[in-house]
């Protein structure tokens, strides 16, 4: 049975100072603060999974960087600065792993019903770039993102902040797996957003890293892989640094994937640097990150709405910061599952 998950405003799920170092997340906001987004979350109800659209109705000027080394992916090439189309019109997460990229099917359908898409003359062809996480792990593994998954997403569209935590493609994401399902934590879907000189920018992500979340300002572990016995997080990267190595690893287990947006004015190249701007994000607040068991995945999209120039700098800067405090949101809004505790059951 399928539900699509509503929003809420997200301030109220962040938690106070506890004794282990979390805190409040700075800033707030959400990708849809960016003119021109709307988006929508498909949660299943039979097991933790899902999918999260980001739409561009009017069409956006796209990038991607891929830098995991187990990704999964769709309409990545197209993104090139050197090939021909120039504009994208919905950007699909989804967990499922592979299985997971028909979720953007049914966003193509619901959008070529609407007339949004690339005008070829005999028809109007959406451009949707995808990723997807591994969350097989976690439940019945024949239940996966389809396309009907992505359709109802689509339904469940707005510019509204979107929910955060276990909601569509962070439904079923975990952290902190290099020791072990059973001394993994739960991950979840986070959102941000930033606005500077008039600019803003926004990101989205669903953290299910092989590596541990910290806090970037503090450098304390906020989730991820737990000592034996389960009562503790072990940090990951001090741990493999004092010479405890992972005994079995499996290819694929993880990937974080997300998105960043601003409201200027981008060309191909330009949306190609702030993803990759972005991932500088993702490894303030993942450790280790980029691994050979993650595909991790950032898209980057220009609306243009503000038509403001591109200040490069600026958007370098904005577009990690928004990152960052997106992943730190997706933890702390995380809630338990059974056998993966979140970061808010460490909280003294």
């Amino acid at each position: 049975m399928m539900a699509a998950a509503g929003v809420a405003a997200s301030a109220s799920v962040m938690p106070a100072h506890g004794a282990n170092g979390l805190r409040r997340v700075p800033g707030g906001g959400s990708i849809t603060d960016v003119a021109g987004l709307k988006v929508g979350h498909y949660t299943d109800t039979r097991r933790p999974t899902g999918c999260t659209v980001i739409i561009a109705e009017a069409g956006a000027t796209g990038g991607v960087d891929v830098r995991g080394a187990a990704p999964g992916t769709r309409e990545t090439d197209l993104l090139n600065p050197v090939n021909m189309v120039e504009k994208v019109h919905a950007v699909m997460l989804a967990g499922g792993s592979a299985f997971g990229l028909e979720a953007a099917t049914g966003v193509m359908r619901y959008l070529e019903e609407r007339k949004i898409g690339f005008d070829v003359g005999v028809a109007h062809v959406p451009i949707v770039p995808a990723a997807i996480l591994f969350d097989l792990g976690v439940g019945d593994a024949s239940i996966r993102p389809d396309a009907a998954a992505g359709y109802q997403a689509c339904k469940a569209a707005s510019a509204k902040p979107p929910q955060e935590g276990n909601v569509g493609a962070g439904a079923g994401a975990t952290v902190g797996k290099l020791y072990g399902a059973k001394r993994a934590m739960k991950g979840g879907l986070g959102s941000a957003s930033l606005t500077v000189a008039g600019v803003t920018v926004g990101a989205i992500v669903a953290v299910n890293a092989v590596g541990d979340v910290v806090d970037p300002a503090t450098g304390h572990v906020l989730a991820g892989a737990r000592t034996a016995d389960g009562k503790m997080l072990l940090d990951t990267r001090a741990a493999i640094l004092a010479g405890d190595l992972p005994t079995s690893m499996r290819e694929g287990a993880a990937t974080t994937i997300g998105l960043v947006a601003t409201d200027v004015k981008l060309t191909k190249a330009q949306a190609q640097k702030m993803a990759q701007t972005a991932h500088d994000g993702l490894a303030r607040t993942i450790n280790p990150i980029h691994t050979m068991l993650d595909g991790d995945t950032v898209f980057a999209l220009g609306t243009g709405v503000s038509n403001k120039p591109a200040n490069m700098m600026l958007l370098g800067v904005m577009a990690a910061e928004a990152m960052a405090i997106a992943v730190q949101r997706a933890i702390l809004a995380a809630r338990a599952l059974e056998g993966y505790p979140a970061a808010v059951d460490f909280i003294a």
